[in-house]
């Protein structure tokens, strides 16, 4: 057998620079599929809540980072969910009850338009504040494919619990009072 010819070097040439190109262009493609696909919720469990800065619903400042010391209950909502509107108040008197210890809570409504969110939380009279939410902010939570979603966040800006869905309240006063450092009447 004698040696290859020409064209048959240039074929075989040819043939491994496709192979790496397409290795290539496979690799970049996954890449940047996993860099725009949302951060599964549950490995948010344990790791730094991922910082926003939004202006809430009355056009004030409002940064995650800013509430480091505290415990926060994240709460994404939307004012067409049932759910939500009954879990808000509660969460309001939280607020109230469970405030003096360093708790906080900060809604985040999902709602295309400002207006009914803001009629919503004027209706409730919710005395935390509230700000409105877009896909990004929902991707870098996981995705937020249903409501109410709620995330409660240690002192130290670490996510402890995920609560998807309706959730009883009690549950998540429980793991509220166990953040605070034990139940307060």
């Amino acid at each position: 057998m004698g040696c290859p010819t020409l064209a048959a070097s240039l074929f075989l040439r040819l043939r491994w620079g496709l192979r790496i190109f397409l290795a290539a262009f496979l690799a970049a493609s996954l890449a940047i599929a996993s860099a725009q696909s949302p951060t599964p919720a549950r490995t948010l469990i344990n790791k730094c809540a991922p910082d926003f800065s939004l202006q809430d619903l009355s056009g004030r400042a409002l940064r995650l980072r800013t509430y480091r010391g505290q415990v926060v209950l994240l709460n994404f909502w939307a004012t067409w969910c049932a759910p939500c509107q009954l879990e808000m108040p509660v969460f309001s008197a939280w607020q109230h009850q469970y405030g003096p210890q360093g708790f906080a809570i900060i809604g985040i409504s999902m709602d295309d338009d400002t207006a009914p969110a803001r009629r919503l939380v004027e209706q409730l009279r919710l005395d935390y504040p509230n700000a409105m939410g877009d896909a990004r902010l929902g991707m870098r939570y996981g995705g937020v494919l249903g409501l109410p979603l709620t995330f409660l966040i240690d002192r130290n800006g670490v996510v402890r619990a995920r609560f998807q869905g309706e959730t009883d309240t009690i549950t998540i006063e429980k793991k509220v009072q166990v953040l605070l450092g034990g139940p307060h009447p």
